[in-house]
């Protein structure tokens, strides 16, 4: 059957009261912090919310009713109710966001009822004081919340009416998951993971199963002792149970089919988890037919649950023992023998025993956890009447009562029997877990159908016995085998409404409902007397929380073992709301056969998905998995002992919405997470610190390099700079040596005085010599025979006063600024002229030899 296609996500809302009924509407005076009469602040909410819709909607959902100026009594806090096609959602009317405790989907609310209570006041004031209006909402999540409605107005009616409408579908495909489509959340077949689980479990895990293996039937693999069959491919055998079994090898499929007519629906025993070494079973079933005087049998039967036990490996011919486990009391065995059903005799199955574990039924579990509901929201810190259980009895209390009422308090959680029907399961599973680990048998376990004790027991003996059932992809393989494949009758424990006629599934598929009702909670009186309707609900004969029992449990398991879990109590809580919810089409219908003659994982959404979309987000910090989970700790079976099985409240569920900040007061992984996360940062700043530090190492490193290069420029600077001083002495005594005095300034300028020996008295003239643009000197005939020749430096001769000097004096230099001598080296090299006397006009004809330049 193709799905339809998802709806319009614009979703309008249907106005409640137009502007005129507003305005009309007279003062009736107050109601705790709310003022009835402030109608601008309604119209404000009105105008507010359309904005807010868009940011809180998901997907294709639509509002259907608005109501305004609505009171969440158990916080006292103002806001808008909104009626959508999946949640019932409420926004503070401060911060328009969303309020949590006020905000559930439909598919979660148990019942709902409409009461008046009449505020108490005095005689002058009895005709003035409006009644109050409630709606109360009880949820299968542990919650009970209570809305007050404005008086002389319809919302209460047209929220109360829109939850009838959207809590009890017409039709399959009026539930929110096929309108809003699998999205994102692709949802890959439940059949090619149920085959693939099995073949691990028979160990060809190295093998992946597809949807061409199971159309054309080819995944019936094998090993020594079990083979898969398809006996159940096209569900005629028995309706409830997966299109694939495992049964013993030696079974042919025409004994499984007469062997199944010998057990309550078809269900026949077979396996669903076996021992990889030792070869021991967990195998399930119904109860047998064996009627009223208990003496009924079946060969093909007896004959199934013998090959249940093979030989013990290591032994000569000695076979396993089989433990027959019957989840129920032994009084309800025998009474189900009245309508054909019963127990098995230990006489007629070889080397077996019978094993009564006193689990109740369904009916008990649903009562008991509505006690254990009315207990929280009486004792919570939100309760449903507004009233904190710190004043609810006056004076100074304790535990939601007074000194005196103490025990009277702690009774009560022992009367609701929660805690103890938890302990039954928990108790049973881990017998089943012992005589499989520790003697190396084989065990069956059935109840009366086979589809809610048995499951539980069965799927949490898998969780003690085989170590990948407690990580995250062995926990889904778990529950979509045990629970979804084996056919746990979700549509009828959670509560959904009847799909059956929608999905034109035929008659023989209705199953036969159970005896009981359900036990309604009335709503407690604290101050005022209340006027109840009707209470309505969609809740069905069968709902029981049986699942949410089972997840307790693990629960329980998990605060025992922290180290064993991949999970986090957070995945347990997020797993049950999405259960509860169904927002996604995982846990539709009864069985696996209606869901796909449904279409359900193709036109649904996959839970699985989006859990998994989920924990993408933030890898392994997201809150779902288990700071503490160690895989080498208990790479094994555990065993709790007796003693260790003593639960208590699962707070971050039972206490969430009745003592929000006791829920994880006490939760020590959140704290240990918290830490974490702060280690965390600490360890990126210290990472971002590292890097700098050595970003600066490297820049230091190159700044050293930088100066051990400039010292080395400045040992050379100072080695030419010597040189260069050794040099200007040499000229200086050269230059000293033809007479002349040498006086150099600190402006670069010298001064040299020549005196000539040769004429007496010696004739004093100023002779300034000045080097011109093209190099030569300009004398002025003077009689003197004493030259003074100042030298003035300009921007084209050198710097250094000694090659300036050098150049104005030297006689082999040409007109032109060339050298008549270029490797002469003149007096760079240290050379001086020595005893070099001549006349200023002789300068030119002067021949110098090489041994003039020779060093001291």
């Amino acid at each position: 059957m193709a799905a339809p296609k998802p709806r319009s996500s614009s979703g309008r809302s249907t106005p409640l009261r137009d502007s005129s009924e507003s305005e009309k509407m007279e003062a009736t005076g107050s109601w705790d912090a709310l003022d009835w009469t402030i109608e601008p602040v309604s119209r404000s909410v009105s105008r507010s919310v359309s904005r807010v819709q868009l940011e809180c909607l998901l997907e294709a959902e639509q509002v259907e009713v608005e109501g305004y100026g609505v009171v969440l009594v158990n916080t006292d806090e103002a806001g808008t109710l909104i009626v959508t096609n999946f949640r019932l959602l409420f926004l503070s009317e401060g911060t328009r966001n969303v309020i949590a405790l006020g905000t559930i989907p439909l598919a979660t609310i148990e019942k709902f009822n409409k009461f008046v209570v009449k505020n108490q006041s005095t005689p002058r004031q009895s005709d003035k004081t409006p009644s109050r209006r409630l709606l109360q909402v009880i949820g299968k999540d542990m919650r009970i919340i209570v809305f007050g409605f404005r008086p002389k107005t319809r919302q209460r009616l047209a929220v109360f009416n829109a939850l009838l409408k959207c809590t009890k579908p017409a039709s399959l495909w009026d539930l929110y998951a096929f309108v809003s489509g699998p999205s994102k959340f692709n949802n890959t077949n439940p059949k090619v993971r149920l085959l693939n689980e099995y073949l691990r479990l028979l160990g060809k895990g190295s093998l992946r199963a597809s949807m061409n293996m199971i159309e054309d039937g080819s995944f019936t693999f094998s090993n020594d002792l079990w083979r898969i069959s398809s006996i159940n491919s096209s569900y005629t055998m028995c309706q409830s149970y997966p299109f694939a079994l495992i049964v013993p090898k030696s079974i042919t499929d025409d004994e499984v089919l007469q062997a199944s007519n010998f057990r309550a629906r078809g269900r026949l025993p077979v396996v669903t988890w076996c021992h990889p070494k030792t070869g021991a079973v967990l195998a399930r079933s119904s109860q047998p037919l064996v009627g009223i005087m208990m003496n009924m049998r079946s060969n093909t039967d007896e004959k199934i649950v013998a090959a249940l036990c093979p030989q013990l490996t290591g032994t000569r011919g000695k076979r396993r023992k089989l433990y027959i486990a019957d989840a129920r009391p032994r009084k309800n065995a025998l009474a189900n023998g009245a309508m054909g059903g019963g127990s098995e005799s230990s006489s007629n199955y070889f080397q077996s025993e019978i094993v009564f574990f006193g689990i109740d039924n369904i009916h008990a579990m649903r009562e008991s956890f509505a006690r254990l509901r009315d207990y929280l929201d009486t004792h919570g810190a939100a309760s449903s009447d507004g009233m904190s259980s710190f004043l609810r009895h006056g004076g100074w209390t304790w535990g939601g009562g007074n000194l005196s009422s103490m025990s009277a308090s702690v009774s009560t959680l022992g009367d609701s029997g929660w805690l103890i029907h938890v302990q039954s399961v928990l108790a049973g599973s881990a017998w089943i877990a012992a005589r499989v680990a520790l003697e190396s048998a084989s065990v069956l376990v059935h109840c009366s159908d086979g589809w809610d004790r048995t499951t539980q027991l069965i799927s949490l003996a898998n969780l003690l016995l085989d170590p990948y059932y407690r990580t995250v992809t062995g926990f889904q393989a778990l529950i979509e085998k045990d629970w979804l494949a084996f056919g746990h009758p979700f549509a009828d424990r959670v509560g959904m409404s009847t799909v059956t006629g929608s999905c034109s599934i035929p008659s023989e598929l209705t199953r036969q409902s159970s005896t009981g009702s359900i036990q309604s909670s009335p709503m407690r009186q604290p101050s005022a007397s209340f006027t109840s309707q009707p209470p309505t609900s969609h809740a069905q004969n069968n709902y029981s929380p049986i699942f949410l029992q089972w997840v307790d449990c693990v629960s329980q398991l998990l605060r025992m073992y922290p180290f064993a879990f991949e999970f986090s109590s957070a995945f347990l809580v997020d797993l049950v709301d999405c259960v509860l919810s169904c927002r996604f089409g995982n846990f539709f219908c009864n069985s696996e056969k209606e869901r796909q003659q449904c279409g359900v994982p193709e036109a649904c959404g996959c839970m699985w998905a989006y859990l998994a979309d989920l924990r993408a987000s933030k890898g392994s910090s997201h809150v779902h998995y288990n700071y503490f989970y160690d895989p080498l700790k208990h790479d094994g079976p555990i065993l709790p002992p007796a003693a260790a099985l003593a639960p208590t409240l699962w707070p971050q569920f039972h206490l969430r919405w009745a003592c929000p900040s006791e829920a994880q007061a006490g939760d020590v992984e959140a704290q240990f997470r918290k830490m974490d996360i702060k280690f965390s940062e600490l360890q990126k700043e210290k990472e971002a610190a590292e890097r700098k530090a050595k970003e600066i190492t490297a820049v230091m490193e190159l700044l050293s390099a930088d100066l051990q290069n400039e010292k080395q420029v400045s040992s050379s600077a100072m080695i030419l700079a010597k040189r260069a001083s050794k040099e200007s002495e040499a000229i200086k005594r050269a230059i000293q040596s033809l007479g002349c005095n040498v006086h150099f300034s600190g402006s670069g300028d010298c001064t040299v005085n020549i005196e000539s020996s040769q004429i007496e008295p010696p004739l004093k003239s100023s002779y300034p010599s000045k080097r011109e643009a093209d190099g030569a000197v300009q004398r002025d005939d003077k009689s003197d025979l004493s030259v003074s020749i100042t030298v003035m430096a300009d921007d084209v001769v050198s710097s250094n006063p000694i090659d300036r000097v050098c150049e104005t004096l030297c006689p082999l230099r040409m007109r032109d600024g060339g050298c008549r001598w270029p490797d002469a080296g003149c007096a760079r090299l240290g050379s001086q002229f020595v005893g070099l006397k001549a006349n200023y006009e002789a300068f030119d004809k002067l021949s110098i030899y090489d041994s003039y330049f020779q060093p001291k």
